[in-house]
């Protein structure tokens, strides 16, 4: 018994001192090693930011944005700073996996440039912050807030509750509109057509007590009824209301002040005209 469990002994230390790499010094029982050290690193670093700095920068008067950004750069900083002392731990020396590196750097350029572009697109992303936590954006067709920016992709959660996973370079490398950038009232442009003979100036007051009735309009900026032009069969108008709510429901805010309108305009039997045609029948002999 003895001696079998000598010859799995011997046999168990001869495979983890087997190098992985000739004149490297890397051994199969220091890489499992490192694997170890790396999922140490990886769930302390989670814990660590999510009950230390999470906490720390909470009660601090950042922007919630801000904290975000500056939680997940310090926790890629003690991720590489972990990696590092893990290498050393394990006494792997860095510039012995030089011509690794290479060759692992040639494949990334040409097998994984998509996934590469994401990566650098993330870290600019939280460099630069052109979109943050809780931004109403626009990119490629897609509207939503931002609930999450990790280094590869994005998450927009649309007004369904339907989250999409929008790729970072599609933030650098397209057109983004952010409607919550720096300030988050914007103003929402109503169209509306008359009849023409309707009083102008009634109207006017009529639809800026729709805007001001409204508990969700700001009443600074102060809501405006601007005249577009004369229609082929209406006076058009647009309504500009200033509100803060586009991060969050801006359709259901339209909708609430185009049902405010159509009351108001009914109430004072204002005419909203649709286009007349004329059909003439010509019997042919």
């Amino acid at each position: 018994m003895n001696i079998l469990f000598k010859d799995i002994n011997s046999t168990v230390q001869h495979i983890l001192e087997y190098p992985v790499l000739p004149k490297s010094g890397i051994t199969v029982g220091s890489l499992l090693l490192l694997v170890v050290l790396f999922a140490g690193v990886i769930v302390g670093e989670r814990i660590f930011r999510r009950h230390f700095i999470i906490r720390v920068l909470r009660r601090t008067h950042l922007a919630p944005g801000l904290q975000f950004t500056l939680s997940r750069i310090l926790g890629y900083g003690i991720l590489a700073l972990g990696f590092y002392i893990s290498f050393q731990t394990v006494g792997i020396n860095l510039s012995s996996l030089a011509v690794l590196a290479g060759a692992i750097g040639v494949g990334l350029g040409f097998g994984l440039q998509n996934i590469i572009s994401n990566f650098i697109s993330g870290l600019i992303i939280l460099a630069e912050r052109p979109i943050a936590i809780g931004d109403r954006v626009e990119v490629g067709g897609v509207a939503g807030q931002v609930r999450q920016i990790s280094l590869r992709s994005t998450t927009v959660v649309t007004n369904d509750n339907i989250a999409i996973i929008v790729p970072n370079a599609d933030f650098i490398t397209h057109s983004v509109t952010n409607w919550s950038y720096d300030d988050p009232r914007v103003r929402f442009r109503i169209p509306l057509g008359v009849a023409y003979g309707t009083d102008t100036q009634k109207l006017r007051r009529l639809m800026l007590e729709v805007a001001n009735e409204h508990p969700k309009a700001l009443k600074e900026p102060k809501p405006e009824l601007f005249f577009v032009g004369f229609g082929e069969s209406s006076m058009n108008f647009e309504l500009g209301v200033w509100s803060a709510e586009m991060a969050n429901s801006p359709r259901r805010f339209r909708s609430e002040l185009y049902y405010a309108i159509e009351k108001k305009l009914r109430e004072n039997q204002i005419e909203i005209p649709f286009p007349k045609r004329d059909v003439r029948l010509r019997k042919v002999e």
